[in-house]
């Protein structure tokens, strides 16, 4: 197995790319060793010291590290623990765990369906190309909410996308939108 890496625009996160699907549908964000209870793959990376978060896209692996570990250490654990997760044969996300939240989209506002599918057109892929992921929280007064996750999750230029870049697209789309701020953790 050969497993690509590269930087993200968040000097503490990685991208891990296995040349194989990590998951089938949506994106996993796992802040510590407990919730990653779910995740074989993301248990094991929690093993490596040094790990503080992994996120798992659909065909990429994010890991950030705590900010006094440094890679050249860390990088050869880590791509040791992807190849033996993919080696054991054991699923990245125990499907009998997850209780997945589905979206009830009838609910949504017509407003809301366009900011969802801007995001999922526009910005998601963008933001999965330097290893994270965006979802929508809320729209509320004109004030969107959303949460930044895996390598875009504590990014130095987090708050300059979500400000110059995603608030722009969804004011100039979107007139009702005056605002984007990042949700709290």
């Amino acid at each position: 197995m050969f497993i690509q890496t590269e930087d993200t625009p968040n000097p503490e996160t990685l991208k891990f790319m296995p040349g194989e699907n990590v998951l089938v549908k949506g994106t996993e964000d796992f802040s510590n060793i407990n919730v990653a209870k779910i995740s074989p793959l993301a248990s094991r990376l929690f093993e490596v010291e040094g790990v503080s978060r992994v996120f798992l896209g659909s065909d990429f692996i994010s890991v950030t590290k705590n900010i006094d570990v440094d890679w050249n250490n860390l990088k050869p654990s880590i791509l040791t623990g992807i190849m033996e997760h993919y080696a054991s044969g054991f699923p990245v996300i125990n499907d009998s765990q997850i209780s997945e939240l589905e979206e009830n989209a009838v609910e949504d506002t017509e407003t809301i369906k366009q900011i969802k599918d801007l995001l999922e057109t526009r910005v998601r892929p963008a933001v999965a190309m330097d290893g994270g992921d965006i979802t929508f929280c809320s729209f509320q007064d004109g004030v969107v909410t959303l949460q930044m996750k895996g390598a875009c999750a504590g990014c130095p230029s987090s708050t300059a996308t979500l400000k110059m870049g995603i608030e722009n697209m969804l004011r100039h789309y979107i007139p009702e939108v005056t605002e984007v701020k990042a949700a709290e953790l």
